[in-house]
């Protein structure tokens, strides 16, 4: 499988054929200006310069910016891209996504095998299941999964895709079998282990900061240049213009980037969250909502970008999040209590600082009251010191934020209360 991301989805790194032929011929006819301008230094022995040197040299010259400039032809426009509608999935070349490998018995047992090999105990010397034919089921459904990661919410495949992995899992349910069951559910926690971490990706590559090395490799340049130290009435305009030139690429390249890759990364990320707030929702329909919990509550990392995020895939890490929330007070679910204090912990900021960029709200009013009930009576089954810990982190980020939910003020002034009582 290839390396390369932009070949994979359907980008050719390569330049064109013609701009490579003038970039040789254009770095050809430089070291033989160099070799011709050196030689003559050398045969004068330090003697002035005739005219004839000093327009060789200004050839020179002018050759070594076509260089740069062809240079910079090609970076910017280092490939053609696919009309295919995967190139959503090509811009994201930053990213390491998960590389799909042709569905085969072998890339299944792989996949299985890195979500613990539950299903394999679960079928261990049991004479009332046939343990192959649930294998290939629950590769199927692996796969199919898997597949919503890659194909681009644009193409109507997706839709097609989404509905074939719903109709594998209902029909699962609806057969009643209890290994049935398993398969749905060791499928929906992989697939919501891997779409988290490509979402957390994805967002990670839209912040990374851009390391500026213009200064170094344009300095390399000038002194690559011959008698620069010599000259000394080329080097001032020499820099002047190379100062310039670089400038204005580099300010072009960043926008035209910008414009492209970051666009595609929102597109992506946008794709993602709503893959897994589907993945979400089944797995509290076929009974493993506990598994996303204990997930959710380990995803710091996603819990510290969501905050910088667009307003639109903020709003639906907000959704899953509020979703997750409003499990934890179910009466048919164990959650341990540490898995409810880093879910309040790492997602309370979130729910602070998530920005109202929709023309809708993200949740409705009796959705926003219902969470803050459901996390009130969760802070108030803590011991004190934890308490402290979730009320302090809720306070820092509610007092410097423009929104007004969730307000947990009721708790807050509990647990001062209860911290007085104590004291006496």
């Amino acid at each position: 499988m290839a390396t390369d991301l932009d070949r994979l989805y359907g980008c050719i790194a390569s330049p064109s054929t013609l701009l490579n032929s003038i970039f040789m011929s254009t770095v050809n006819m430089t070291a033989k200006m160099l070799v011709s301008v050196a030689a003559s230094s050398r045969a004068e022995n330090a003697e002035k310069w005739k005219l004839t040197d000093h327009l060789r040299f200004m050839v020179m010259l002018m050759t070594w910016l076509m260089l740069w400039a062809l240079r910079f032809l090609m970076d910017l426009f280092p490939c053609s891209l696919s009309s295919s509608p995967d190139y959503l999935l090509g811009g994201l070349s930053s990213i390491e996504p998960f590389q799909l490998a042709p569905y085969s018995s072998s890339a299944g047992a792989e996949a299985l095998s890195s979500s613990g090999s539950s299903l394999d105990l679960i079928l261990h010397n049991r004479v009332d299941v046939d343990g192959q034919a649930v294998k290939a089921l629950a590769k199927s459904l692996t796969h199919v999964l898997a597949l919503l990661n890659e194909i681009p919410a644009s193409s109507r495949k997706f839709q097609f895709t989404m509905a074939m992995a719903d109709k594998i899992m209902e029909d699962n349910a609806r057969h009643g079998h209890w290994a049935l069951l398993v398969v749905n559910r060791t499928a929906l926690a992989l697939s919501f282990t891997r779409t988290s971490a490509l979402l957390h990706r994805c967002l990670k590559s839209q912040t990374s900061p851009s390391v500026d090395n213009s200064d170094s490799w344009r300095m390399q340049a000038i002194n690559t240049i011959p008698f620069s130290s010599c000259i000394t009435s080329y080097v001032k305009v020499i820099t002047m213009c190379f100062n310039t030139a670089f400038s204005w690429f580099n300010t072009a390249t960043v926008r035209y980037q910008r414009r492209g890759h970051n666009g595609d990364r929102e597109i992506m990320a946008e794709k993602l969250t709503q893959v897994l707030l589907w993945v979400t929702n089944k797995l509290s329909c076929y009974g493993d909502v506990n598994e996303a919990l204990v997930q959710w509550s380990f995803a710091s990392g996603l819990a510290s970008l969501s905050l910088t995020a667009s307003p639109r895939v903020q709003g639906s890490i907000v959704e899953i999040s509020a979703f997750l929330f409003g499990e934890l007070t179910r009466k048919d679910l164990e959650i341990d209590r540490q898995v409810k204090f880093r879910l309040l912990v790492l997602w309370v900021p979130l729910f602070c600082h998530a920005s109202n960029g929709h023309a809708y709200p993200i949740l409705t009013s009796f959705q926003k009251a219902e969470i803050e009930r459901i996390m009130d009576e969760v802070i108030s089954s803590f011991p004190a010191r934890d308490q402290e810990v979730i009320l302090t982190r809720w306070l820092e980020n509610y007092a410097v934020s423009v929104s007004d939910w969730p307000n947990l003020g009721l708790a807050y002034d509990r647990w001062c209360w209860c911290t007085r009582e104590s004291v006496a």
